[in-house]
């Protein structure tokens, strides 16, 4: 009797832990298009949930938006080829990392008045805050190593080479740092104050990774793999503990702590959701329509909506990967529940 009883209360979990999760994710859609503007290009999204500002990166300077209105509040100008935004919220100040200028522009949260600009590495790409260190870090792409810069005075820490071109990172807030090495699949941990490489391990099945995001309850990692893949690991060891299948063209993950969400847009017009289940359990709920191009995002803790820049292109010409970007056509999603 009570084998039996044990196999129908199994049977129910199987029943109720995917109905729990699809509940979990509601019903996800694009809920509002936010008409930008402009013909420069972007990359990646941050949103500072406590301030209600949503950071979007466009080219030569960066669009600041009301959160909850969606209106532009604010620019900041002069960030030739900017891809990131970290937020230092403790210290009053946010960091941009101009990938054309190979500088940090350093502006007030408040008055989102530039302060000044520090000198970086190479192509610097995206940029990460470390509460930990009080410092901010950027993965320099072309010279494959990362600049730490000291927050109270926008002075350079140190640079640390990473054996590779570094893509996102994610801090811990406890002197970790741990960042995608895409042209080697591989994920390095390095330790925020001292400079010095902790880790390194091999990705596989995760190919060229690029986008990564955090659960530091859990300790897990979810990295956006080229092969279509959201990989999952476990923080500490570096072990490979589930994948999630995802389109083509990732760039960025997100994860809510609040509803065990995980997220990763694709530039082939998709951002896949999966619920955190259980121990190294993940499940799809949902594969939200958003727009082609839209491979980069935001998440609003607070509020749980996404933001997702996208643009219209004309069809490639031969040999071009993507063809030329449509004047105007600038605008970001918001993807809600309903």
């Amino acid at each position: 009797m009570k084998k039996l009883f044990a196999l129908a209360l199994l049977s129910l979990l199987a029943v109720i832990a995917p109905q729990a999760a699809r509940s979990a994710a509601g019903d996800y859609r694009v809920t509002q298009t936010l008409a930008i503007g402009g013909d420069d290009g972007w990359d990646y999204v941050a949103v500072d949930s406590a301030a209600r500002h949503v950071f979007v990166s466009h080219g030569t300077h960066v669009v600041v938006l009301d959160a909850d209105s969606g209106k532009v509040v604010g620019d900041i100008p002069d960030t030739q080829g900017v891809h990131g935004i970290a937020i230092a919220s403790d210290a009053g100040r946010g960091f941009t990392s101009n990938g054309r200028a190979n500088t940090v522009t350093v502006f007030d949260l408040k008055t989102l008045k530039t302060e000044g600009t520090v000198k970086a590495g190479t192509n610097p790409d995206a940029i990460v805050y470390d509460p930990a260190s009080k410092r901010v870090f950027t993965m320099n792409g072309r010279s494959q190593d990362t600049t730490a810069i000291n927050v109270a005075d926008n002075t350079v820490a140190g640079t640390l080479a990473l054996g590779g071109k570094p893509e996102f990172a994610v801090a811990d807030g406890k002197g970790s740092i741990w960042v995608n090495i895409e042209d080697k699949s591989e994920l390095v941990r390095f330790d925020s104050k001292t400079l010095k490489i902790l880790n390194r391990w091999p990705m596989a099945p995760c190919q060229e990774p690029s986008g990564l995001a955090a659960d530091w309850k859990s300790r897990r990692l979810f990295a956006g793999c080229d092969n279509k893949l959201m990989a999952v690991f476990n923080a500490d060891d570096g072990k490979v503990v589930a994948t999630v299948p995802i389109g083509e063209g990732v760039d960025a993950n997100a994860f809510d702590p609040e509803t065990n969400l995980a997220f990763a847009s694709t530039g082939d017009g998709n951002l896949t959701i999966a619920h955190e289940d259980g121990t190294d359990k993940y499940t799809t709920v949902a594969t939200v329509p958003t727009k082609k191009s839209a491979r980069t995002m935001g998440l609003d803790v607070k509020t749980h909506r996404i933001f997702l820049p996208a643009a219209d292109f004309d069809a490639p010409a031969a040999g071009e990967r993507r063809g030329k970007m449509k004047p105007g056509s600038f605008v970001v999603l918001v993807v809600s529940r309903d």
